[in-house]
């Protein structure tokens, strides 16, 4: 069964740091393409970053030069590193995984891991 479990959320002060990190099972994670998402309360899901297998990334602009994703397939794992935090990136934070399950299987499915909590405040 799909599992992406997420980690590395908390409370941290603008300015500051965190790393989040999303360990996937179930899928064949060496070529799926993953991702982290954001949702702050009363707004739309947003895209955050994405890395494809061959190592292709694509963020949002509001992140770029500040978050970097990146992944160790060694590991089934999906980092995202966020650095300079404001206020305004504090949402739940969703790891998703646009992936096959078994290798025979025509399309690729989205996944997502349960949400991880990230609040930049003082």
């Amino acid at each position: 069964q799909v599992q992406l479990v997420e980690s590395g959320g908390g409370l941290v002060q603008p300015g500051g740091s965190l790393r989040l990190s999303c360990a996937a099972s179930g899928i064949i994670f060496n070529f799926a393409t993953m991702g982290w998402y954001r949702q702050a309360p009363g707004e739309q899901r947003e895209l955050v970053a994405t890395i494809a297998s061959d190592l292709t990334t694509d963020y949002a602009d509001s992140v770029k030069g500040r978050f970097t994703i990146s992944r160790d397939n060694a590991k089934n794992t999906v980092y995202l590193q966020m650095n300079s935090l404001r206020p305004e990136d504090t949402a739940v934070y969703y790891c998703n995984a646009r992936a096959r399950t078994r290798w025979f299987d025509r399309n690729d499915n989205d996944y997502w891991g349960q949400g991880t909590q990230v609040t930049v405040s003082s």
